[in-house]
């Protein structure tokens, strides 16, 4: 079940660090720095501290305008922004992450620490948790388990309270091989050539031949492909080496203050995870729970040679040297995907495509405003739909529409009258989500053209953090990045408009924009109702228009958003509140298939502990 969880959250690959190898190949560094430059007035890191924003790429180090027209129509699309809608329900949304925060108990009602956790998923029934309550001498811990896994994965126990999300460190290198000449069967290390291990895999294919399938195995990992220069690359990964899987997450079920906790989650054999943890006494910190590699002798942002002696992974990171904080500044923490710290534990974490810091700000504001907070106070933070990143983007949208004429008119009006929030019954919402995402993807489209001709078998997309570089683009509007297809920005960004409409009337007939409910339907369907439709209404939840969208707090897509919800302050559990998607029980025939769904969409706070017994199973061993 980890190694499962490890593919869910980092994927199997290392996609980003292939995608930049061949970025870099065809465009100059003074570009890349730009488009992966984070957005300073949206960062917000627990330490405070900003990485500064790249300059723009003068006309001297790139000029769209050399280029041949033609290309940009030959070029192969880019797979789109992770972070656009799928409408389809059977196709999964990007894991765009989690929220986890904490106020330590000088800034709660009850002086105990307060934890709230809702990790974003993708949505299914049966779900992915299952809520449970363990009481053994020592111990008694209630929260959120995985089948297969016998620990509490997120929850509280008395004196303390934990929750991840996932951290998008850089935790996948790629090696590059050297060969002597000649000589393709064995490869360079820093102790001479090395044979590749051989393994060999049968496939059997259900009405076809079998297929046999060669596994070239290197003292770092396997062969997985080939570089932006055709050269064979190894995948290192935490994932493959035994010493990072264990079950030390078991012993947060004992741990009995900060410190302790700390120590249990940083030492956790799992795939690396933002843990913030409070204890009974008020205290709160964050640690990154999972092993960290120690890297030497190289750049893990691009494939790299280790043959050289004391280049490559040379240990874990361990004790102090873990990335963590306890006791922050003003007793409050938070994570949701964005770069959480700076300095030395940013360079030993790496840069693996941290979300854009939308919801971290969201949420560090909310908290600042909070004192003597009850656990209503974090529930009301769950469920915060309020579109403050997208509000940037609603004065530039409104000059171009309202710069278009009658074309324009009608999609104007309802732009001024936006809630400012991604509520289901708002059209003007999805009409600005849809123009953020056009002019995103369109940007990162016209940037990239030279490597999208090169490899047009490659998946490029546009990553959260380029939202930046697109906003700067359309604001400062150079004329040597302007697609040379477009006379000027304005009739670029018209064109972007156009999309963005085109697109936010999908759903309704007739209608010029559709409200964000229309598209924002969730649902969560069982795997055998998705192979045989007519098991739908057994098997599924309802479909259900609900508020939010990757960019709020309160996340939501069609199938992907929190797979949990909980509020809890250790020592006092019985206050707490708890939200899951579908039922307790996987049988559809159960009274408990859909017990608490309703609950979960429509925000209505249910207890963190269970209730009295009602059913009881004894096991007596023989």
């Amino acid at each position: 079940m980890i190694y499962a969880m490890w593919v869910d959250l980092q994927g199997v690959d290392a996609r980003r660090e292939r995608e930049m190898d061949r970025l870099a190949a065809v465009l100059p560094d003074a570009l890349l720095a730009f488009m992966a430059s984070p957005d300073p007035a949206w960062q917000a890191a627990l330490d405070g501290s900003t990485v500064p924003p790249a300059p723009l790429p003068s006309a001297g180090d790139y000029d769209l305008r050399r280029l041949d027209p033609a290309l940009f129509e030959r070029a192969a699309p880019a797979a789109g922004n992770p972070l656009r809608l799928t409408f389809a329900p059977e196709v999964p949304e990007a894991a765009v992450g989690s929220n986890n925060w904490a106020l330590a108990g000088e800034r709660t009602a009850s002086g105990h620490a307060m934890v709230a956790n809702d990790m974003h998923l993708g949505l299914r029934v049966p779900n992915t948790w299952y809520r449970a309550r363990f009481v053994a001498p020592g111990v008694d811990v209630t929260g959120v388990t995985l089948p297969g896994m016998p620990a509490v994965v997120a929850g509280s126990n008395g004196r303390i309270a934990w929750g991840f999300t996932n951290s998008y460190g850089d935790f996948q290198d790629l090696v590059r091989l050297s060969s002597p000449e000649g000589d393709g069967d064995v490869y360079l290390t820093a102790d001479g050539p090395r044979p590749f291990e051989r393994h060999r895999e049968t496939i059997e294919v259900a009405g076809a031949e079998t297929v046999s399938l060669e596994i070239l195995e290197t003292i770092w990992g396997p062969v997985a492909g080939e570089d932006a220069q055709g050269r064979r690359v190894a995948l290192a990964w935490t994932a493959h080496r035994p010493e990072a899987l264990n079950l030390r997450l078991v012993a947060l079920e004992q741990a009995t203050n900060l410190d302790e906790a700390l120590r249990a989650a940083g030492s956790a054999g799992i795939p690396a995870q933002n843990a913030l943890i409070g204890d009974a006494e008020g205290r709160i910190g964050w640690v990154i729970a999972g092993r960290v590699p120690e890297r030497s002798g190289f750049d893990g942002t691009r494939p790299a040679d280790w043959s050289e002696p004391g280049t490559g992974w040379t240990g874990w990171l361990d004790g102090d040297r873990q990335p963590h904080l306890a006791d922050p500044l003003a007793g409050q923490a938070w994570s949701a995907n964005a770069r959480v710290i700076g300095g030395e534990m940013l360079t030993s974490l790496g840069d693996g495509g941290y979300a854009h810091g939308a919801r971290s700000r969201q949420i560090r504001d909310a908290l600042a405003g909070l004192a003597a907070a009850t656990p209503r106070d974090f529930l009301a933070l769950h469920l915060d739909d309020r579109a403050t990143y997208k509000a940037q983007w609603q004065p530039l949208l409104l000059e171009v529409l309202e710069g278009g004429g009658e074309e324009f008119a009608a999609a104007a009006a309802r732009l001024r009258g936006w809630s400012g929030r991604a509520a289901v019954d708002d059209g003007a919402y999805r009409l600005l989500r849809e123009f953020e995402q056009a002019v995103t993807q369109r940007a990162f489209d016209m940037l990239t053209v030279e490597a999208r001709a090169r490899w047009p078998e490659f998946r490029f997309r546009a990553w959260s953090g380029f939202a930046h570089a697109a906003w700067r683009l359309v604001n400062e509007r150079p004329a040597h990045l302007l697609d040379p297809r477009y006379a000027d920005w304005d009739a670029w960004l018209a064109d972007a408009a156009r999309g963005a409409l085109e697109q936010s009337a999908a759903g309704c007939e007739g209608a010029p924009v559709c409200e964000w409910g229309v598209a924002n339907v969730a649902r969560i369907r069982h795997p055998l109702s998705a192979a045989v439709p007519q098991l739908s209404r057994w098997l599924d939840m309802p479909a259900t228009p609900l508020p939010g969208d990757w960019s709020v707090p309160r996340v939501q897509t069609p199938g992907f958003g929190a797979s949990e919800r909980f509020a809890v302050e250790p020592g006092r559990e019985e206050h707490g509140y708890f939200h899951m998607p579908g039922g307790q029980s996987g049988h559809f025939l159960s009274p408990f298939y859909r017990a608490g769904h309703d609950a979960w969409v429509k925000g209505e706070p249910t207890p963190f502990l269970p209730g009295p017994a009602e059913h009881v199973l004894v096991l007596r061993p023989e």
